[in-house]
């Protein structure tokens, strides 16, 4: 089984256009920026982190910027004050798609039985080439880079989760190839927050029962994993940090839908908690956004729900004119669903949902925009 990781594909690609940026820190995000001036003496004058104002969250990072500390999901303003120096790019999701395209051709050229999971990773079932799948692998790589010109990852070994690991092992352009043998000596000391299915929630509670690598976490007592996670999460937990498996390459799966929702740590009222509010509406619209771009998807159906404080649960929908993957018209949706809402009570959970999904292919992307802070939560 392998898993293949195209390297910092976003950033891969951007340079691709820019060649003069190899070797720099390069943060993509930001939504809508200024494109690189072109000036008389051939060179391009490119926006710097310092100097910019706004919200936005960093989409990926080169390599060198991540030496920083600059990494996706992070908000621009803090990533400058780590990397005040970087270059700072907007996201191009047209070319990512098409990049993704191409990628993955070269890949079913070779090795048809493959599983999308995103716009830059797939997993690849080599099982048919025994022995010889180390060298497919590494004409899988070739045949990335011919029909690309970017590098990736991958990850060889018995099965999806530790195929998973390993492509990481050795980035960029690795191919790290994993035995039964290997997990007790190259699997076991990694963190276990390495596994693909282990979240920040779960990785802070291991660490608070003393349960930091995977080799801990293979170690640990069951009685007091369950007193945290339930039967069913620890049985998974326990079978992952053995290494154990048994998931085939899925040809085909249907997402239905894409959401995200946050709990807040103490009941919210809309009047008076309007900012907090804002602010976790234009994130979660954000995270659905970058969801949907990950698995190339777009969406016409936005809905929200919420949960008040007597634990009653609400859920409001409109379907738009046709499908997006916009941030900026996610949340207009969102704030008409919330209309729609009588706040009498206090809210406990908020979140977002996108359904009626389709191929974005024919779409034309819109520039990533959200708007101003004061115009994200409506007023009620």
């Amino acid at each position: 089984m392998a898993h293949l990781d195209m390297d910092a594909f976003f950033a891969s690609v951007e340079l691709l256009k820019y060649p003069d940026l190899r070797g720099q820190p390069v943060v993509i995000g930001g939504g809508r920026l200024q494109q690189p001036l072109l000036l008389p003496d051939g060179t391009r004058q490119y926006a710097r982190m310092r100097d910019y104002v706004g919200r936005g969250v960093v989409t990926t990072s080169t390599y060198e910027a991540r030496a920083f500390g600059v990494f996706s999901a992070m908000g621009i303003m803090k990533a400058a004050k780590l990397a005040p120096d970087s270059i700072l790019l907007s996201a191009d999701f047209e070319a990512y798609r098409e990049y993704s395209a191409r990628f993955k051709q070269a890949v079913a050229n070779l090795a048809p039985v493959i599983q999308n999971v995103g716009i830059d990773e797939i997993y690849i079932d080599l099982t048919e080439h025994g022995e010889q799948a180390p060298q497919v692998a590494a004409r899988l790589k070739a045949a990335v880079f011919e029909a690309t010109g970017l590098s990736c990852s991958i990850g060889l070994a018995p099965n999806k989760l530790l195929a998973k690991i390993c492509s990481d092992l050795e980035k960029p352009n690795g191919l790290t190839i994993l035995h039964p043998e290997d997990v007790t000596t190259r699997v076991w000391p990694l963190p276990a927050k390495k596994i693909n299915g282990i979240g920040p929630k779960a990785t802070a509670k291991l660490e608070a029962l003393g349960v930091n690598t995977i080799g801990e976490l293979a170690q640990a007592d069951m009685g007091m994993l369950r007193t945290q996670f339930g039967d069913l999460y620890t049985s998974w937990l326990c079978q992952a940090a053995q290494g154990i498996d048994e998931r085939p390459v899925q040809t085909s799966r249907e997402t239905k839908s894409v959401s995200r929702e946050t709990t807040f740590e103490r009941d919210l009222q809309v009047v008076r908690d309007r900012a907090i509010l804002s602010e976790k509406l234009e994130s979660l619209c954000t995270r659905v956004a970058g969801d949907l771009d990950k698995q190339a998807l777009a969406g016409r159906t936005v809905g929200i729900k919420l949960r008040f404080e007597d634990f009653s649960t609400v859920t409001r929908d409109i379907t738009l004119p046709s499908a997006t993957a916009d941030a900026a018209a996610i949340l207009r949706a969102s704030r008409d669903c919330l209309k729609r809402v009588p706040f009498e009570k206090k809210i406990r959970l908020l979140g977002v949902r996108i359904s009626t999904l389709c191929d974005p292919a024919l779409l034309v992307q819109q520039a990533r925009q959200v708007p101003a802070q004061a115009e994200l939560f409506p007023a009620l």
